[in-house]
């Protein structure tokens, strides 16, 4: 029964093809191990016994894959015929084994791939040294393709002739002349037949290339920044320009072009480098794309600074640049537009990166012997300090002049210091923070002794209401410009004081003197003494120029104005000497010299008036009625205009305009050089009647309105646009400098007549 031939103990049932397939392995290996030390080298006896016992095992399996008895045939029974087919069979081992090696030879094809690429890899790293062995003196081969065979790559050579000889020296030729063609692509050839005016058509065409290059690249930056980081290096590298020609003009537009393309394409903020760990953080698409182009173009402003720079060092340093072809007179020019790139890039991107690096090459050329480049780095650190409102890039700058000029034993220039006076300070932070905190603790000791539970707490909230709205206000600002501008206050005061001790004598004296003029109120308290000693010394040594001495008188007289009231010092040495000096201002010298004397009357009038006595007052008052007579017309208002500030803060001074009555006794003293005791009472305003007629009309109107007294209103009064004017404000707007007439001549009339 089917039953029971599927549970009985034989085991499963085994198909006739697994069991063909069992047995012609087991033949396939007995034969295996027979021919294994042979290889192929059988003799007739053995391809009997093979072949027999293949067709013995063959035999024993029945159609129906059962086991049949085995028949033996003698040698003697196999004919000639199936001898021979046995012997051509027997070389073939696997003859019985196709069925079962398919597999297997699928498998060998790869790795006879992979063995046939490697001997192309082996052949082709193999030195074509070995194949020079094969030469003679007579025989000499050309190395050909190889061809790969059954064997494996098999070389190919061939006897040289003259002719293949001649053929490899002209390709050799040929190639040298194409990298020769290729390095002139760059460099235009100039050929020795040219004429002069070739030469310039040509040189002209190569310039006019490399203009249409650089305005592409320069468009195309400008357009699109952050796709175009390429065409920017492009543009970069045209700064190494080869060709003779046109290298000097190529470089320097590429420098001007390249100042305008970053002040254009540069952000508003300071690009700070990555830190280790925020280049380890996954970022976002759009952000990863900003900050590699934030990153290239730092590194491109970089070495277009690090060039301009390198250019400036060639010129200013004694030893000639190695590598430097370029003459040293376009060098010279290149420097030139190197150093207005770099002044129009620092007032320009103060906020963006490299500004120190820019201010360490900029400040010393401010003393360099070219006053070109000089006055063009003073006036960009003026710009500087006026376009800067935190205060940072000023005390940078600040502390590299400083530096500078003790660095060079104070042997610079005037125009180094008269940068100073462009600063735009006003206001320092406190000497005495110390007693702005004992007040704050003594409110509140004050408020937790007698405030109650509830306004105490009332007082804690307004206190940090009023904390916020500080932050809120940008208080925090304000208090660290204060700190600023109290660094580099100092650092300037410094740099006056050690050149008023040490070179008095020095060229840099006017503009110390000048400086401390009109700092001269954040100057501290505990340098007056000290400060007033040296100025009075310099006024009575009588080496000073005029400028030098007013400018000695202004400081003087501003310490004393400030906080110089509160010491013992007796101005009057100052005062007798301004009154002396006044008499040397003339129409043919120069005009600021006026504005100085008439600072130092306004102080005198308005910040000291007490500590003026009347004899000084009439004193003063003559002096510069007479002085307006050799004056300008600019000149001449100012000092009418002192005149009539005198009239009012002293209004007993108007006897002076009373030609015919004289009170007091004695003669007034013009050549006594002490107002004290000239006698100016005695005397009167005869000067003003010679004004009346004078050929500028607002000056005969403002001595007629002297002459009146000065009123307020009515007749004889002037108009808002001179009476609302201090003297320095008159004498500005009426300068005749620019040759220009205020107010204009007025045309002739009709019929010729004005």
């Amino acid at each position: 029964m089917a039953k029971g031939k599927a549970v009985s103990s034989k085991g499963p049932k085994v198909s006739a093809i697994k069991r063909r397939n069992i047995s012609q392995t087991k033949a396939s290996n007995k034969r295996k191990k027979a021919t294994g030390k042979t290889k192929n080298k059988f003799s007739s006896t053995q391809i009997g016994k093979n072949a027999s016992g293949a067709g013995g095992n063959l035999g024993n399996l029945g159609s129906d894959g059962e086991d049949v008895e085995e028949e033996v045939l003698p040698d003697d029974m196999v004919d000639d015929d199936h001898m021979e087919y046995l012997e051509t069979m027997g070389q073939n081992i696997s003859f019985v084994t196709d069925t079962i090696d398919e597999k297997k030879e699928e498998r060998g094809d790869k790795k006879r791939r992979k063995n046939d690429e490697d001997e192309v890899a082996d052949y082709e790293e193999l030195p074509r040294k070995q194949f020079r062995q094969m030469e003679t003196e007579d025989r000499k081969y050309l190395h050909l393709l190889p061809i790969k065979g059954e064997r494996g790559i098999i070389p190919q050579v061939m006897e040289k002739t003259e002719s293949d000889e001649e053929d490899i020296i002209e390709q050799g030729e040929e190639k040298e002349e194409l990298v020769e063609k290729k390095r002139e692509v760059n460099v235009t050839t100039l050929p020795e037949t040219l004429s002069e005016v070739e030469l310039f058509k040509l040189k002209k065409e190569t310039l006019a290339r490399r203009k249409m290059q650089i305005a592409k690249l320069a468009i195309r930056v400008m357009d699109s920044p952050q796709e175009a980081l390429s065409s920017l290096k492009a543009l970069r590298v045209m700064l190494n320009e080869e060709d003779r020609q046109v290298a000097v003009t190529v470089r320097k537009l590429v420098m001007l072009s390249l100042c305008e393309v970053f002040k254009d394409i540069a952000p508003g903020y300071h690009i700070r480098t990555r830190t280790d760990k925020e280049m380890q953080q996954k970022m976002k698409k759009d952000v990863k794309q900003l900050v590699e182009w934030e990153e290239g173009l730092v590194r491109q402003y970089q070495l277009y600074l690090q060039h301009m720079e390198d250019i400036i060092k060639a010129c200013t340093s004694k030893k000639k640049a190695q590598g430097n072809k370029l003459p040293m007179k376009a060098l010279q020019s290149l420097m030139e537009v190197a150093v207005k790139c770099m002044c129009e890039l620092l007032v320009s991107l103060m906020h963006f990166n490299f500004r120190t690096n820019i201010m360490s090459v900029i400040v010393p050329l401010m003393d360099h012997s070219n006053p070109d480049i000089a006055d063009m780095c003073c006036d960009t650190v003026k710009k500087v300090f006026k376009q800067d409102r935190q205060g940072d890039s000023t005390m940078e700058v600040v502390k590299l002049i400083t530096s500078m000029v003790k660095s060079k034993a104070f042997s610079v220039q005037p125009r180094v210091l008269e940068t100073f006076l462009a600063l735009k300070i006003k206001e320092i932070k406190s000497k005495d923070p110390e007693k702005e905190v004992d007040k704050k603790m003594k409110e509140k000791k004050e408020m937790l002794k007698k405030g109650s539970r509830a306004q105490r707490k009332r007082a804690k909230r307004e206190e940090k209401l009023t904390r916020e709205l500080l932050e809120a206000e940008a208080t925090e600002n304000q208090k660290r410009k204060l700190d600023l501008n109290t660094q580099t206050i100092e650092m300037v005061f410094l740099t006056y004081f050690r050149i008023l001790k040490k070179n008095r004598q020095s060229v840099l004296l006017p503009s110390v003197l000048e400086g401390l003029a009109k700092f001269s109120h954040l100057i501290n308290v505990e340098f007056f003494n000290d400060l007033i000693t040296v100025l009075r010394e310099l006024v009575e040594s009588g080496s000073l120029s005029y400028r030098e001495t007013l400018h000695c008188m202004v400081t003087a007289f501003q310490i004393l104005a400030n906080q110089g009231g509160v010491l013992n010092i007796d101005p009057l040495r100052f005062y007798t000497h301004l009154y002396a000096s006044l008499l040397h201002l003339h129409a043919g010298q120069d005009t600021d010299d006026t504005t100085n004397a008439l600072e130092c009357i306004d102080i005198m009038l308005n910040k000291r008036r007490k500590q003026v006595s009347m004899q000084r007052a009439f004193a003063f008052l003559k002096r510069l009625c007479s002085l307006s007579l050799q004056l300008l017309p600019n000149s001449t208002l100012g000092t009418l205009a002192a005149s009539r500030d005198f009239l009012k803060v002293f209004p007993k001074t108007d006897m002076l305009l009373q030609i015919e009555e004289t009170q007091g006794g004695g003669m007034y003293l013009p050549e006594l050089q002490e107002p004290e005791h000239c006698n100016a009472h005695t005397t009167a305003l005869w000067e003003l009647h010679h004004l009346n007629r004078h050929y500028h009309p607002h000056v005969r109107r403002y001595a007629a309105h002297l002459l009146r007294k000065a009123p307020s209103e009515g007749a004889g009064s002037l108009p808002p646009s001179l009476d609302r004017k201090s003297p320095s404000q008159l004498w500005q707007e009426f300068d005749p400098s620019e040759m220009n007439f205020n107010p204009s001549i007025p045309g002739p009339g009709k019929g010729g007549k004005n």
